[in-house]
């Protein structure tokens, strides 16, 4: 599979995707306020930032046509 993900589009995927991780656990350990039901959904926002960042490959950017990685 080719990857769709540039370097700097990855390295902010894994930065978001480890901001949301805190910010969810936060929640759930009632650390931050919040309503119960962001938890699971910034903690799912996070395993899929984490993902794509790591791999270098986006199902969405597939889709729609996009790739962010410079011409080889």
């Amino acid at each position: 599979m080719e990857q769709n993900v540039g370097r700097t589009d990855g390295i902010a995927r894994v930065a978001i995707g480890a901001i949301a991780g805190v910010i969810s656990l936060a929640i759930l350990g009632n650390a931050v306020s919040g309503p119960a039901i962001l938890s699971p959904i910034l903690g799912i926002v996070s395993i899929m930032m984490l993902a794509t960042g790591a791999t270098g490959r986006c199902g969405v950017y597939s889709l729609i046509g996009v790739n962010t990685c410079k011409a080889r």
